[in-house]
């Protein structure tokens, strides 16, 4: 994120538009369904807590928790969107 007196990072207006976004019941939702993708691999033993890995949906959609769609990667990989020159994200 860029840095500067236009930037949004970390301002109390960011603060407040990203909390009142998490407040919605979609939102709720979808982060539950995430943590419940962490507990399912959690079971199975493929991640422990504090360890540094993310659980990730292949296909990007967090009410898919089939183990065919999540994976263990690394916190940089899974936070990176890959984005074609139109700035959408990329798959693949």
């Amino acid at each position: 994120m860029a840095t500067g007196p236009n930037s949004q990072k970390n301002t109390k207006a960011r603060q407040r538009a990203q909390k009142k976004y998490n407040a919605k019941p979609e939102q709720k939702k979808r982060r539950a369904k995430r943590n419940a993708a962490r507990r399912k691999m959690m079971k199975a033993g493929k991640v422990r807590k504090g360890d540094g890995k993310d659980v990730h949906h292949k296909n990007g959609n967090p009410n898919n928790n089939s183990r065919s769609n999540l994976a263990v990667t690394s916190k940089k990989k899974n936070r990176t969107l890959k984005r074609d020159k139109n700035a959408r994200k990329r798959r693949g």
